[in-house]
């Protein structure tokens, strides 16, 4: 499978988590790219700067979105993350009716980084599993191996792996 076209997004989201992370917040990030390629959101985790545990990048992008954009517009849009979105997150990009979602590393990578860090207690719950439980064809891509490096680079000496 040729990953090349999601690469350059999924650097945008990754760049978008380091600076998350410089913030003191969770190192996750997310763009939104429209039908014509075109970045037109970006968002990182906003948990610390807002107090708010569900201010994830992929939920709080997903609101956003759904404020700025009508429902077809997201249908042909694509959300990228550079880790697999939550359930709840991926319940938000299911109802803001996101077309298609492509992320960096799996939920399982994750909790490899994790461990049991109470600052991200793993849901193991795949978001090809929470949008099949649905009624929308919203594609699913991911893992991506090219970005799997870098994007565990930025989790590096972040968690407190017990």
């Amino acid at each position: 499978m040729d990953n090349s076209k999601y690469i350059e997004y999924l650097k945008e989201a990754l760049e978008v988590s380091k600076e998350s992370r410089a913030r003191g917040n969770t190192p996750f990030g997310a763009v939104l790219v429209d039908g014509e390629g075109k970045v037109v959101l970006k968002q990182g985790n906003a948990e610390g700067d807002t107090h708010d545990a569900t201010a994830h990048a992929e939920l709080t992008l997903a609101s956003r979105a759904s404020k700025m954009f009508d429902k077809n517009y997201l249908w042909d849009c694509t959300l990228y993350t550079t880790v697999e979105p939550c359930p709840m997150c991926t319940g938000g990009i299911y109802w803001t009716n996101i077309g298609t979602i492509v992320y960096g590393i799996s939920e399982e990578r994750l909790l490899e980084l994790t461990g049991s860090d109470e600052k991200n207690p793993t849901f193991n719950m795949g978001a090809e599993k929470v949008i099949a439980a649905g009624q929308k064809d919203i594609k699913v891509i991911g893992p991506i191996p090219e970005m799997e490096e870098e994007i565990v680079e930025v989790h590096k000496g972040f968690w407190n792996k017990k």
